[in-house]
């Protein structure tokens, strides 16, 4: 064969070189958590843009994710360098990210169509150099490692970093923008607040670049095409199943986390709970994720995400029984859906290296740069949906921004917090289904990539 498959690379990895890959994620978190979260509210109620233009411009930038993201991921693929293959993109963007994220989060005085137009700039540059990140560095998984104990608990290990970032994103952004606004106008304290974000989400790549080592380490004779990406979606049916899982369980982490500022604030009249609220959808990750592996073990893959999903749906849909004085309840709900979504969620990215071995398995090229952009397409697809979906609801239902809501607005709030997400899991249950590689199916894929590279 002209293309020769990875060396075989199956140590232990050290818990100093997890926590320094775990850190990359929490930068990635840090700052594009932020831009879920809160910039659709940003842009509604600090910048002055109407939820109409902003959800469209949510849209609009994942169609041009579709053009670069592959385009990245070929790059990627065709990178050869004495610090590796993946890792000196962290290197090199990490300033690039920090600075954008703060540039998305300023607001010059522009006309209304000026301001729209600074927006799309920001964002789709912030877009697109997040991109020239998360895609090595996700793809650092199977690089570092090919055991795949290893790899669901390196993935396990990222996953609480990554929530770390959601807990710090949920807590410590509404407190240091009220902080700065004691002092200073809403405007500025937004900017002062992703400031210091973004300084540490680039110092926190800077590590992950330092500590972590690839040993996985592909010989392509091959030139990686473009192209390779339908022939990837025409036989590499896990990996189509898993792209689709990604759009939905991030949309509806992007969405709930979205609507939640809104659904808080007017629905529930309590704007104090703003960060509770949000801190409960990702403070779970810390009980949960660890015990993941063992889960994995006892019941299978497939077991775990079933469970896991059926049980957030059973989360959010207990909102539309819940009244809104009950407020306990209501936060105990919020943790019963973080518990099954932050399960699914943190899992789902210890297939993708099966989906690697298996596109190497099937068309004797093992693309890990281009598979991850393409999950990284579908991932900010799903991240979309957090500003499209309910910036939508809101522009269809009436609501006017800093004042109190018709009973038509709440009423689709409610709808994007509790219905919207319940019809997005039960099709994240169905597809799920779908998955075909167990662990004798890996097993064998794996023993004729051996029987191959002999």
């Amino acid at each position: 064969m002209s293309n020769i498959p990875a060396q075989p690379a199956n140590p232990r990895i050290g818990m100093r070189e997890k926590i320094g890959y775990a850190s990359g994620d929490l930068a990635s978190n840090l700052i594009y958590q932020t831009t879920s979260i809160y910039l659709l509210f940003f842009y509604t109620n600090i910048y002055g843009i109407s939820p109409g233009a902003a959800a469209t411009m949510f849209l609009v930038v994942r169609l041009i994710d579709a053009i670069t993201d592959p385009m990245v991921g070929s790059l990627v693929d065709k990178t050869n360098t004495r610090f590796g293959r993946f890792r000196p993109y962290l290197l090199v963007w990490a300033i690039p990210f920090a600075g954008l994220a703060f540039l998305c989060f300023t607001t010059p005085d522009f006309s209304e169509g000026g301001k729209l137009i600074y927006a799309y700039i920001t964002y789709v540059g912030l877009s697109i150099v997040y991109t020239f990140v998360n895609v090595p560095y996700a793809a650092l998984t199977p690089a570092i490692t090919n055991n795949n104990n290893e790899i669901v608990s390196l993935t396990s290990v990222r996953m609480i970093f990554a929530n770390l970032g959601g807990v710090i994103v949920a807590y410590f952004i509404p407190f240091l923008s009220n902080y700065f606004g004691e002092f200073a106008s809403p405007t500025r304290s937004w900017q002062m607040t992703m400031g210091i974000i973004g300084i540490v989400g680039a110092l926190l790549l800077l590590f992950c670049f330092f500590s972590t080592k690839e040993r996985v380490k592909p010989i392509n004779n091959e030139k990686v095409k473009f192209t390779d990406i339908f022939e990837q979606f025409r036989k590499n049916r896990p990996l189509v199943v898993l792209s689709i899982f990604f759009v939905l369980i991030f949309g509806v982490n992007s969405i709930s986390n979205s609507i939640g500022v809104y659904f808080v604030t007017y629905n529930l009249g309590r704007e104090d709970l703003v960060g509770l609220y949000t801190v409960l959808g990702s403070l779970p990750a810390f009980l949960c994720i660890p015990l993941i592996p063992t889960i994995n073990r006892k019941i299978g893959k497939k077991a775990l995400l079933n469970i896991s999903l059926l049980l957030s749906i059973i989360g959010t849909l207990s909102l539309l029984l819940i009244p809104p004085t009950m407020i306990e309840l209501i936060l105990v709900s919020r943790v019963v859906t973080a518990i099954g979504t932050l399960t699914a969620g943190a899992f789902m990215w210890a297939l993708i290296p099966e989906t690697v071995e298996y596109g190497e398995y099937v068309t004797g090229k093992r693309l890990s740069g281009l598979i991850y952009s393409m999950i990284g397409f579908f991932f900010k697809c799903g991240m979309a949906l957090g500003g499209a979906v309910p910036g939508l609801v809101l522009s269809q239902s009436g609501f006017v921004a800093n004042q109190a809501q018709s009973s038509t607005s709440l009423t689709g709030i409610l709808i994007a917090t509790a219905v919207i997400p319940a019809i997005i899991l039960i099709a994240a249950m169905v597809n799920i289904n779908f998955y075909s590689i167990d662990e004798k199916k890996r097993s064998e894929i794996q023993a004729a990539l051996k029987e191959r590279a002999a």
